[in-house]
């Protein structure tokens, strides 16, 4: 098989108008020239799900959790999933981390197709490439918070040394907890605790991060703190996050919105602030079908993408 060859696309810097050459004079082509492939290549996908349905129970007790969701989340992105009570957004979190299982359809993290790995595999899926972010912290209480943010690594026999330390001490200075890690669980406030548990989703360095009501317990100012190291995250340290939230205030921290309506994708906010989060579950309120013109909500979803 021949090698494929690549394609360049011209991309030219705007230039004075040139003289008219002499006869017989030299020219010089000054075009710069990128790899059409490089140019053009979509951004890397995180986590997607295609055709994923999931039910509960049994015939006329059965439950549509998810209805043929087709969605990609990109990665090094903060996107945030919202939708009604029992749109089903808890449920597509879980299926996508790996912590339920399909009914139909596949989960792919990476290149990496979830819905056919054993129990075994799954395991070492989230402990290497999975962090999780509680709404209720989840920290052992007899450790510190030092202890509490390497628990992972130790899991994995990863010694705290060279570039681990390093990132080990990235996240600590990121997330302000330098005169903390002595203090136990109890000695700590509820937005200190959920900045341990960042840390700890995070010292891995796993593919992605899923936090699931990551300021549901936290006051105003320490969710909204909370939230602003969730997106330095993404930002600064290249991390991949998607949040389940309620609340259209923390939705707009994300760089990107999905809403669930009954099980479905819904609509799809780029650049979200409160007030179009708002606007898009207010839309989702007032239609008697939950698959809505993308125009509400600035896109439609690009399933798969």
């Amino acid at each position: 098989m021949r090698p494929a060859r690549s394609v360049a696309s011209p991309v030219t810097e705007p230039a004075e108008p040139a003289e008219p050459a002499e006869p017989g004079s030299l020219t010089v082509d000054t075009t710069v020239y990128l790899p059409l492939t490089e140019a053009l290549a979509p951004p890397a996908v995180a986590a997607r799900a295609r055709g994923l349905t999931k039910v509960y129970g049994t015939g006329a007790a059965a439950v549509r959790a998810l209805d043929n969701v087709d969605v990609a989340f990109t990665a090094g992105a903060f996107t945030a999933i919202m939708g009604p009570s029992g749109s089903g957004k808890s449920t597509l979190m879980h299926l996508l981390a790996g912590l339920d299982s399909a009914t139909s359809g596949a989960v792919f993290l990476g290149d990496t197709d979830v819905t056919h790995l054993g129990d075994d595999a799954l395991t070492r899926l989230r402990r290497d490439r999975v962090g999780f972010v509680f709404q209720s912290f989840n920290l052992l209480p007899m450790f510190t918070a030092a202890q509490n943010i390497t628990l992972p690594l130790e899991l994995a026999g990863t010694p705290l040394a060279g570039d681990t330390q390093d990132w080990y001490d990235t996240l600590v200075a990121t997330l302000g907890l330098g005169s903390r890690l002595t203090h136990r669980p109890a000695e700590l406030s509820g937005g200190q605790q959920q900045r341990v548990a960042i840390a700890r989703a995070l010292i891995a360095r796993p593919d992605v991060v899923f936090a699931d009501e990551p300021t549901g317990n936290l006051d105003s100012r320490s969710g909204a703190e909370v939230l602003s190291f969730l997106r330095r995250s993404v930002r600064e340290l290249g991390r991949t996050i998607i949040m389940v939230t309620h609340d259209p205030t923390a939705a707009a921290y994300a760089d990107r919105v999905v809403l669930l309506a009954d099980g479905r994708i819904a609509g799809d906010i780029e650049a979200p602030t409160p007030e179009s989060v708002l606007a898009g579950l207010d839309a989702l309120r007032q239609l008697d079908d939950p698959v809505v013109d993308g125009a509400a909500f600035g896109a439609l979803p690009r399933a798969g993408a």
